[in-house]
């Protein structure tokens, strides 16, 4: 059963790049008190995350920060390395939040993990976007397609907030 409207994210550990090298970070640290735009990836660089999915947050940016949000993140059940090189490569970094998921514990804890394996992806989450506040859930956006980014684009969102 997935995560719903109205549900608790439940505990998990990311991993972050700091200047000190790869931090872990608790569900808690990023949601607690905070109104947090998540979306998620099936995985960095990827044709349809690389070029639609993250860029319609960095375009809708200031118009998602104008509706009281504290934090912009995306996740992806890549490394904290893939991660970190993507945030940099897209402009995203010091804008988004890049949290790896690497072994897809919150992708299964969610109940979003998408079975990529005969992409040769292994487990990787399911394209989405939500609207997080204080650690529950009030917008979900889970699409239908891995390779479509409509639904749980920036865009749809910031109509639904």
């Amino acid at each position: 059963m997935s995560i719903a409207v109205g549900d608790h994210l439940p505990e998990t550990t990311f991993r972050v790049m700091t200047e000190g090298g790869p931090t872990p970070k608790t569900t808690d640290e990023i949601f607690k008190g905070r109104k947090v735009v998540l979306f998620a990836v099936p995985g960095a660089f990827t044709p349809t995350c690389h070029k639609n999915h993250l860029p319609s947050f960095l375009t809708h940016y200031d118009a998602l920060k104008a509706k009281g949000v504290d934090a912009i993140a995306v996740t992806g059940v890549n490394d904290v390395f893939v991660m970190d090189a993507w945030a940099k490569s897209t402009g995203g970094a010091g804008k988004i939040e890049f949290l790896s998921d690497g072994n897809g514990d919150f992708a299964k804890a969610l109940g979003l993990a998408l079975d990529g394996s005969g992409f040769g992806l292994g487990t990787r989450s399911q394209r989405y976007s939500m609207l997080v506040d204080d650690g529950v859930v009030r917008v979900l956006n889970v699409e239908d397609t891995p390779s479509k980014a409509d639904i749980s684009g920036a865009e749809n969102l910031l109509k639904q907030m």
